[in-house]
């Protein structure tokens, strides 16, 4: 193993920054990490701390699959630096159940079957629990919006919207929505 200074002129040929002390409180727990300036709160979470719920899709904020909560609000990590959360309190789809209980958005997503390849489900929960968490009964159109920048390739959206709706409790799981599950949200 390198010595402290060999590494450090290691990265300093490489024209790697020197690695900073963050501590985070992601789901509850404090975390020390070592990360380079210019790391992602999202490759902090996912690489350094093993949580992988939150996936790495565009790497540019476009679809949604890497969205936390920070002090409640949908942010997403893939386009936040690490350093800038320091303090935050800071919520992935593995912090979302409470006391061994899932989450209503959780439960309902599953009841509903919102979803089907699963990638961009963690994203898709997280946003609808923060939702939920400022507007206990969103109407459709504030549910479309507030789940705007998370895309789904796989689904219409409509069972989405149905498990957000059922999480809020204004629709049971059992009835069945008319309109045809296939589509962009409007």
């Amino acid at each position: 193993m390198a010595s402290p200074r060999t590494t450090a002129i290691f990265n300093a040929v490489l024209g790697r920054p020197p690695k900073v002390l963050v501590s985070l409180d992601v789901n509850g727990e404090r975390h020390e990490v070592a990360v380079e300036p210019r790391t992602t709160l999202l490759e902090a979470i996912r690489y350094t701390l093993g949580l992988t719920g939150s996936k790495q899709g565009c790497d540019k904020g476009d679809c949604g699959a890497c969205t936390v909560l920070s002090n409640g609000r949908a942010i997403l990590s893939c386009i936040s630096l690490a350093v800038e959360h320091q303090g935050d309190r800071l919520t992935t789809i593995e912090g979302l159940a409470r006391e061994g209980k899932v989450h209503p958005v959780q439960d309902a997503f599953d009841l509903c079957g919102a979803l089907q390849c699963g990638f961009c489900q963690s994203g898709m929960m997280i946003s609808a629990a923060a939702l939920l968490e400022r507007n206990a009964k969103p109407s459709r159109q504030e549910i479309k919006e507030a789940l705007s920048g998370n895309l789904c390739r796989c689904t219409g959206y409509t069972k989405i919207l149905d498990a957000v709706e059922v999480a809020s409790g204004q629709r049971e799981w059992e009835e069945r929505d008319p309109r045809p599950t296939t589509g962009a949200i409007p």
